[in-house]
């Protein structure tokens, strides 16, 4: 098992990032997240790493961090989910977002990913809401832990909500779909004004 493969990066295209590591060119498959995150070619990079076996092909996929690793592999735990959907939707979806709109139960964001139908969405939230919300406490709740504000604008935007009196359920859905540039002070408001659109 390889676990990552550090070293220079020498070549990029969609979907793939090749590192140079004593001598050796590692070709990753990999998202467009994390090609966006690592920079340009000559720059040293940490992919960490799923080593794929098939019949018909052997592949190695290369994330920068372990979150979205995490993300992939619980992918391919969903019937009817292979590796050229479960990366097309983590270059959509940040890991985060991903496990958000998981665990609120709203699979029709995820079927605005190339590739990805209903079926398939409603498939992969039923299959993995239990296994998310359970690896990861913050989900579960709905609420960053202690010490966790201002490292993450959608959670900070959906303390504040919460604080509000907001249920979680009428408010996760609006704040999945808002824009992952925004800052928590944007979230909450978009979010405000779109609820008070629903209640006119």
């Amino acid at each position: 098992m390889i676990y990552c493969v550090t070293g220079k990066l020498i070549h990029t295209e969609p979907s793939l990032a090749v590192v140079e590591c004593g001598g050796v060119g590692y070709a990753c498959r990999t998202t467009q997240t994390t090609l966006a995150a690592i920079g340009s070619v000559g720059s040293e990079v940490r992919l960490y790493t799923m080593l794929s076996v098939r019949e018909d092909a052997v592949e190695l996929f290369g994330f920068s961090d372990r979150d979205e690793l995490n993300c992939f592999q619980m992918l391919l735990t969903v019937s009817g989910i292979g590796p050229k959907a479960a990366l097309a939707i983590l270059s959509d979806l940040t890991p985060n977002r991903f496990a958000l709109l998981v665990a609120s139960g709203d699979s029709s964001a995820l079927t605005k990913v190339k590739g990805v139908g209903k079926k398939s969405a409603e498939r992969i939230v039923v299959d993995l809401k239990d296994k998310l919300t359970k690896s990861n406490p913050d989900i579960r709740e709905f609420s960053p832990s202690p010490g966790a504000a201002g490292t993450d604008p959608l959670s900070d935007a959906l303390a504040a909500l919460l604080v509000l009196g907001y249920r979680q359920e009428e408010v996760m859905p609006v704040l999945v779909k808002q824009e992952e540039t925004a800052t928590a002070e944007e979230l909450i408001r978009l979010t405000l004004r779109e609820l008070g659109r629903r209640r006119d």
